[in-house]
């Protein structure tokens, strides 16, 4: 019998295979009508070698996949994160027997190009040249603000629109044994459409489609004449699944060694992505984040204006076991750069020096930034618009950075990096010093100003963990009372945030993990060289980009809670949204230059008080 009869043969014989439920039943049936639909490369169909099989193997557990936490073990499901890199899938560790959901996909394809062709090299030459490009347009553009070692600046271009990109598809991810064969039922996740938020059908909250071309050797930050190193990529991100999706569970037997993930787009040259299950890991799933003060307050409870207070962060698994020794944190060079051992605990650090991170564009969260802040009082909470420059990231004689006074911002913030920014940035920029080789503690220290004003301050830590499969955030924001026993409060002039964050996209689970939205603007302030760190910069700037946000960009009371919010006019307030003004405000205040921001660091100065008071459209 020839392979396609062979195939075919198996295709018939599907329903009497089966045992597995009916929801079961029909995720692996569409996972196999892609499969029967023609004939497959058998090189990626399965683990090099190895023969290709779409028979299902019998669903139940051994006594031994019981034990180690499989359909019938103690282990609740756990997210999944995927990834794929040319064609090629990432490697897992995962713990045996476990069951999860997915809960992160990303695909990545790549190719170097001598000369400027937008990203038509993709289509002709690399893992995603043949799943429909027609449309595709340059949608933004933005260099990088830091200069590379060479003093040649780098240039992003965004492309958006391709039919691929458009287009409603599917992933099957199907756990496989060396054979190929199945061991237990395929999940089929569906991704709906780039332009269509439709959380009863889809199955992830955020989902990003889109290609990048980097130009490496632009001689300035407005002049790429004459380059010759580029980068074409294209990519797929998918991550934060709603609650719908998480019952579509996928549980790894002692016979599964790897996953298959088709993409409808490419139905016939399936990924591979190698498995290998930990029996006995040293740490449990889930993470958590505690932060203490270590320095006492006062008889009464409050800190005293003008005083230090150190505090200690602890960071533990989903059953409260720290992940490091109490008073230290695995240093940079272990965690790291590429070729590092990692921490066998998980912890991240800063990874943006090897894998390069833009705002709604490229893979904020592989960023994996670990970071604390101190902001307040809670009554005088708003965004910080003063401009934090590199020079203060390397200055040794300080590891934490004072963001924010009340004289110049209305209100006091500082904020640290693990490890500190003047060894985490230091190290890039003087490599020889050994300063990603220094001991990081787990300890920090705050000076509350002598003027402070007194009321609730809030401390927030956040950190990402990746172990065994699961790529995870947590934040954490403790309250301290400073000068007065009084509780004050934040009063919030956006939102309601669930209307939309919801059902799995809570504001508690994407990102940092973080839903307290008044312990945002300490550590998100604009820096000298990522001008686009406020959040009201980001929060426009994703909103106007995603199709899934479904509201008239215009109408600013679908977040904005009072007309008054929205009449602080800066290129910073306004260019992150709009991507145009008039040849009058170009003659003003200059052209645009940046799509987050408008301009450069007068960006955040106040245009003008006598203008803009009312927006088309508001809804007020």
């Amino acid at each position: 019998m020839g392979g396609a009869d062979k195939i075919q043969e198996r295709c018939t014989r599907t329903p009497r295979l089966f045992t597995a439920g009916r929801a079961s039943l029909l995720a692996t049936l569409a996972s196999l009508t892609v499969a029967c639909g023609g004939p497959e490369s058998e090189e990626l169909a399965s683990p090099a070698g190895l023969e290709p099989e779409l028979a299902v193997q019998d669903q139940a557990l051994s006594d031994d996949d019981a034990r180690r936490g499989g359909s019938n073990g103690a282990s609740a499901p756990v997210g999944l994160a995927l990834e794929v890199d040319n064609g090629e899938g990432v490697p897992l560790k995962v713990k045996a027997g476990q069951t999860f959901w997915v809960n992160q996909i990303d695909l990545r394809a790549s190719i170097l190009a001598t000369q400027d062709e937008g990203v038509d090299g993709l289509r002709q030459n690399s893992d995603f040249l043949a799943i429909g490009w027609g449309g595709v347009r340059l949608a933004d553009q933005e260099f990088v603000g830091l200069s590379n070692p060479d003093g040649t600046f780098t240039r992003r271009r965004f492309y958006r629109d391709a039919a691929w990109m458009k287009a409603t598809s599917l992933f099957t991810v199907e756990p496989v044994d060396a054979r190929g064969v199945l061991t237990g039922a395929p999940v089929l996740l569906n991704i709906g459409s780039d332009d269509t938020r439709r959380t009863e059908r889809d199955d992830f909250f955020i989902r990003r489609m889109r290609a990048i071309q980097w130009t490496r050797d632009c001689r300035s930050l407005t002049d790429c004449t004459g380059a010759r190193a580029y980068e074409e990529e294209a990519l797929v991100e998918l991550r934060n699944a709603y609650d719908h999706a998480k019952k579509k569970t996928l549980t790894f037997t002692s016979r599964t060694v790897g996953l298959r993930l088709r993409w409808s787009l490419r139905p016939f040259a399936p990924y591979y992505i190698p498995v290998t299950q930990v029996s006995k890991p040293e740490y449990g799933y889930g993470f958590g984040i505690d932060i203490k003060p270590v320095t006492k307050p006062r008889k009464d409870g409050t800190y005293a204006p003008g005083s230090d207070v150190t505090f200690q962060m602890t960071l533990k698994d989903g059953k409260g076991k720290r992940l490091h020794p109490a008073g230290s944190l695995p240093t940079y060079n272990e965690v790291a750069p590429p070729g590092a051992p990692g921490n066998p605990a998980g912890i991240q650090y800063y990874q943006a020096f090897f894998n390069p991170t833009t705002t709604y564009y490229r893979r904020k969260h592989q960023e994996r930034m670990m970071m604390t802040q101190l902001i307040g009082p809670a009554q005088d909470i708003q965004p910080i618009r003063s401009i934090v420059d590199l020079e203060a990231f390397l200055d040794d004689s300080q590891d934490v950075q004072t963001i924010a006074t009340p004289e110049r911002d209305g209100v006091y913030a500082q904020f640290m990096t693990f490890p500190p920014s003047n060894k985490l940035f230091g190290g890039a920029f003087f490599p020889n010093e050994g300063r990603w080789d220094a001991p990081v503690s787990d300890t920090w220290t705050y000076h509350l100003p002598a003027n402070a004003k007194p009321g609730t301050y809030l401390v927030t830590a956040k950190a990402r963990r990746v172990y065994l499969g699961e790529d995870r955030p947590a934040s954490r924001t403790i309250e301290i009372q400073v000068g007065t026993k009084t509780h004050t409060e934040t009063a919030l002039t956006t939102g309601p945030c669930n209307t939309c964050h919801s059902k799995g996209g809570e504001l508690s689970e994407v990102l940092h993990a973080n839903d307290n939205r008044a312990a945002c603007a300490s550590c998100h302030a604009p820096l000298g060289f990522e001008l686009e760190g406020p959040i009201f910069v980001r929060t426009h700037f994703i909103h106007s980009r995603s199709n899934r946000f479904d509201a008239p960009l215009e109408k600013c009371s679908s977040c904005h809670l009072k007309q008054e919010t929205t009449q602080r006019t800066s290129k910073a307030a306004c260019l992150s949204c709009h991507k145009s003004y008039p040849d009058s405000h170009v003659e003003k205040f200059g052209p645009i230059e940046s799509m987050y921001v408008g301009g450069g660091r007068e960006s955040f100065q106040q245009c003008t008080g006598s203008c803009h008071k009312t927006h088309p459209g508001a809804g007020f």
